[in-house]
């Protein structure tokens, strides 16, 4: 059986993230945190009971309480009773970090609200597990979540993450994700595209592709298990010159030369050398 800290868990609400596939991709904080909070709460407690099972932690005679979207509102002010007795409160989600696509988050905002201490226990997350294998920019990423099930409402959501310029990660059903990959090649183009499967799991799978290709392949061959979507950033128009020149004389009004330069590049996606280039021709031109 496997050994946990005991140290005594500080009154407080600890969410904490478990495994979305490979059960040894918990952390030690997080099992210490299992084995020592007073009260346990989970979104889906069998799967809570099955990873404490096979971590050696026992649950003796502490209470597991479910909370989950369709009894949130009737178990909160159970579990916020317990934080403001001094108890420490364990919640787990049913899979990776609680409050991301997670009922979690309702809980967290009221504690906070009452003054209560909520800590986290960070862990896996199947949107960075899915950056970290899809080859996409990791550097600026948007997390949309779900998107609307309807045709309509998922395509003004699209249209309005068309224009960020990020890679977006979306979490989708197996059943709607090739509806969703050929609405989302119709409305924003043929961008590069990865369709994630069983993360960490044993049928891991990454599809590679434009948006239409992947579209045609779940169609024909429709994916299994949970699946995360990443679609490539939306390409920024170069501006023209007159536009340029007006950001740098505005950025250079509040700043010297060398800090306008830097933030006209970040803005526009121009060249640092090229906005510099520009920079010193308006100098001499005053």
């Amino acid at each position: 059986m496997a050994e946990h800290g005991t140290d005594p868990i500080e009154p407080a609400l600890h969410l904490v993230a478990v495994p979305i596939g490979a059960a040894r991709d918990i952390t030690l904080r997080a099992l210490d945190v299992l084995a020592g909070a007073d009260v346990l709460a989970a979104e889906d407690t069998r799967s809570l009971r099955r990873l404490m099972e096979i971590h050696g932690i026992a649950l003796g005679d502490r209470p597991l309480i479910a909370y989950h979207d369709h009894n949130g509102a009737r178990v909160r002010p159970r579990l916020l009773e317990h934080l403001r007795a001094g108890r420490s409160v364990a919640y787990a989600s049913e899979a990776g970090t609680p409050l991301v696509a997670d009922p979690g988050f309702q809980l967290a905002a009221e504690a906070r609200a009452d003054g209560l201490v909520v800590r986290a226990a960070p862990g896996a997350s199947a949107v960075l597990t899915a950056l970290c294998v899809g080859g996409l920019p990791t550097d600026r990423f948007l997390f949309a979540g779900f998107l609307p099930p309807k045709a309509a409402a998922r395509r003004a959501a699209l249209a309005e993450l068309g224009a960020v310029p990020a890679t977006l990660v979306l979490y989708e059903s197996p059943k709607r994700a090739a509806a969703t990959l050929a609405q989302a090649a119709e409305v924003l183009g043929p961008r590069p595209a990865r369709l994630c499967r069983e993360l960490t799991k044993r049928f891991e799978e990454v599809w590679e592709g434009e948006l239409p290709e992947l579209a045609e392949r779940a169609a024909a061959e429709p994916p299994r298990g949970e699946v995360v979507l990443l679609i490539g950033r939306a390409e920024r128009a170069a501006p023209d010159e007159d536009t340029l020149r007006d950001r740098l004389a505005a950025a250079m009004e509040v700043g010297s030369l060398k800090s306008a330069v830097k933030s006209v590049s970040e803005e526009t996606g121009v060249s640092r050398k090229e906005v510099y280039e520009l920079a010193l021709r308006m100098k001499d031109e005053e």
